[in-house]
């Protein structure tokens, strides 16, 4: 049985495109004008994944995202943007996106994106882990792990922080997190950055042994004294 996508956009012809390509692809797609519309597809014949403009009449992508987050917290959304801000694209995450596309975008890129979206909310049992220290990282579903204590990640912290985790012991170019993380590297906007590196320092202040480094000119070092699994590929 093909994934079925709901795909929420109010550019008619963009819409027939993306429709076609995806159906061409396997996939079996719902259209939708705009929010209001999109959420009665959703309530109505629900979808493995919404792709969703954010600029929309009557009701844009991210009140729609809202209400379909009440419906189901865990369906993927993927949000199409022309903003181009870091607070845009956090407001988005901050209400449940899953990921996000700037527009113009290729179709090849927003096919990867779908597929890497459904490949990791379809196998949930293959969780990947990092241990850091005394806690356990579990990248898949965006929590960080001490005894028994488990906090939830936004998605901004995880991304940054799984990042640096790859590489513990080794310095992290800033424009490569930048990147990683919002998709370009902006020095207006690196004040963001430090602010998620502060975030995730108080989150690890737990476990002693961990420290996040500046690099100052350079990036930042993820370390972890006495750290038996800094060379250790993460766990499923």
């Amino acid at each position: 049985m093909s994934n079925k996508i709901l795909f929420v956009e109010d550019e008619e012809d963009l819409t027939l495109i993306v429709a076609d390509t995806l159906r061409g692809q396997g996939y079996d797609v719902l259209t939708a004008v705009d929010g209001i519309a999109g959420l009665e597809k959703f309530k109505t014949e629900a979808a493995d994944i919404v792709v969703a403009d954010v600029m929309m009449p009557k009701m844009d992508g991210f009140t729609m995202a809202k209400e379909i987050r009440k419906l189901s917290p865990t369906v993927p959304l993927l949000f199409l943007t022309a903003k181009s801000t870091i607070d845009d694209v956090e407001e988005g995450f901050e209400i449940g996106a899953n990921d996000y596309l700037k527009k113009p975008f290729e179709l090849r890129e927003l096919i990867v994106r779908i597929k890497a979206l459904l490949c990791r909310y379809n196998n949930r049992g293959e969780d990947i882990k990092f241990h850091i220290g005394r806690y356990i990282f579990n990248v898949t579903t965006q929590t960080l792990s001490l005894e028994e204590r488990r906090l939830e990640l936004t998605h901004f912290e995880a991304k940054i922080l799984q990042r640096l985790a790859t590489c513990i012991g080794k310095t992290v170019d800033a424009s490569e997190l930048m990147i990683a993380v919002w998709q370009r590297d902006e020095q207006s906007n690196r004040n963001s950055l430090h602010g998620y590196i502060h975030k995730l320092r108080r989150i690890l202040r737990h476990d002693p042994s961990i420290s996040i480094i500046n690099q100052r000119g350079f990036g930042y070092m993820l370390t972890v004294e006495n750290n038996n699994s800094s060379n250790s590929p993460p766990t499923n």
